[in-house]
């Protein structure tokens, strides 16, 4: 099979070998990708001061649950074709490309429009403390504008990793990172856009990191070469995409309602819970992001196994996993418990004390509970990978009742700390699903026979 350039099939060899080699530039590509939200939230902090960083993070539970649909949907657009690459089945693969692309378009046009329109109004359901909605509201709503971009570069990216090549979207993302702080500067300080610019910084990168992953794409592999009418929609491709992209886009944009809920009763304690609990967050989802690509690299490794139908090498890419987790745990463990005072003021003043007290809380909490972390991102992305994602939006489902539980009952009786917890719970409520379920589906793998290997999802 001509694969081309970068391909890598993950059926044969070292576990351990695939694993790391895959999950190496995945880690930097995704701290890269979090560098566009920290790069905002440092400078509109540092520039513009708390109250402008207030109104960024006010708006990061509604980002993720809008955005975070985009990058599930592509990520489920991509499993299909990583297992017609482990199956061998070059014709079915670029069908699935294909129409993957002309799903992508007319969601991306439906989304932009919708959520243009009601940005605000989301904003207000949100109690977004009056002081910092009109900034909030100038900053999301250009991120907004940017989705078609956002799915621009996550189809791509998601495409290239599904062939074995996690390399080459980090090289677009590092250069695309320098651009966004470059543009960060620009539009705040010498065009005094304020928050609004930003927006516009974020979003042009990620244009420009899509349009590299399409070039290259058209020039390096030649097993994207469309022949004969394999570029037409197909209703039959069409329906197994969406049958696999679109659960696992609704367990992202679940997952953050119960963060939306969080982010609502934080919102209600105040403009100096908000700007600590946006430092928060901007750091901790910069230490866990090894976390997430541990487990796009297994979402990669068992779609090509699943193709191949070689479940015993799902489960020994598992205990591989398990043990890079565990050794990435206890570094980060020992990262936020020592350095959280220091990582803290990248964001916040160092005269903002009772802020920066409260940003190292929330760090502090969650360097305990980063094991339950990681092995919620292996196992759910390893069923993904398989094709079962309906469990894993389920797993999303968990942490949605999770945090809303803490929002609605803990925050209102125990203030700041409850918020703290908010995530752990929901890690935890996860876990409490994604077992047993891991053990059904891998259950159902080892009976696997060739003829009876399904093309899409359940």
């Amino acid at each position: 099979m001509a694969k081309g350039a970068g391909a890598r099939d993950m059926t044969e060899g070292s576990p351990m070998k695939l694993i790391w080699g895959f999950f190496v530039p995945m880690v930097f590509g995704l701290l890269f990708q979090q560098l566009y939200n920290m790069a905002d939230t440092i400078i509109v902090g540092k520039c513009l001061g708390v109250q402008a960083l207030a109104a960024v993070g006010a708006t990061g539970s509604i980002n993720f649950m809008i955005i975070g649909f985009c990058l599930g949907v592509c990520s489920g657009f991509a499993i299909p074709v990583a297992q017609k690459f482990g199956e061998k089945n070059d014709s079915a693969l670029r069908r699935f490309v294909a129409n993957s692309g002309w799903l992508a378009a007319i969601f991306s046009v439906v989304m932009t429009s919708a959520v243009c329109v009601l940005c605000r109004d989301i904003l207000l359901w949100m109690d977004t403390p009056a002081d910092i909605i009109d900034g909030a509201y100038r900053y999301i709503f250009v991120i907004f504008l940017g989705i078609p971009a956002t799915y621009l570069y996550n189809l791509l990216s998601c495409t290239i990793r599904s062939l074995g090549d996690s390399t080459t979207p980090l090289i677009f993302l590092l250069f695309s990172s320098v651009l966004n702080v470059a543009l960060d500067f620009f539009t705040i300080l010498v065009l005094n856009m304020g928050v609004a610019g930003a927006g516009w910084a974020t979003i042009t990168a990620q244009a420009v990191s899509g349009l590299l992953c399409l070039l290259y794409m058209r020039k390096k592999f030649t097993i994207l070469k469309m022949q004969g009418d394999e570029w037409k929609p197909r209703k039959d491709y069409m329906k197994i995409l969406c049958g696999m992209g679109i659960p696992m886009g609704l367990q992202y944009s679940i997952t953050a309602i119960g963060s939306i809920m969080l982010q609502s009763a934080n919102n209600a304690l105040g403009s100096a819970c908000v700007a600590a609990f946006t430092a928060g967050v901007r750091i901790k989802m910069f230490v866990i992001s090894p976390f997430e690509s541990l487990g796009m690299a297994m979402a990669t490794y068992t779609g090509h196994n699943y193709g191949a139908v070689k479940p015993e090498r799902i489960w020994q890419g598992i205990k591989v996993a398990a043990g890079l987790m565990l050794g990435y745990a206890l570094f980060a463990f020992v990262v936020l418990m020592a350095g959280s005072d220091l990582l803290a003021r990248l964001f916040i003043d160092p005269s903002q004390s009772e802020i920066l007290a409260a940003t190292r809380l929330f760090l502090h909490v969650a360097s305990y509970f980063l094991p339950v972390l990681g092995l919620l991102c292996i196992l759910r992305y390893t069923i993904q990978g398989a094709g079962y994602t309906n469990l894993a939006m389920l797993s999303g489902v968990s942490e949605m009742i999770a945090r809303t539980a803490v929002s609605l009952w803990a925050v209102p009786a125990l203030g700041y700390i409850a918020v703290c917890f908010g995530d752990p719970t929901a890690w935890i409520a996860a876990d409490l699903f994604l077992v047993p379920a891991f053990v059904y589906v891998y259950g159902r793998l080892k009976r696997m026979t060739p003829p009876e290997k399904p093309i899409g999802g359940r």
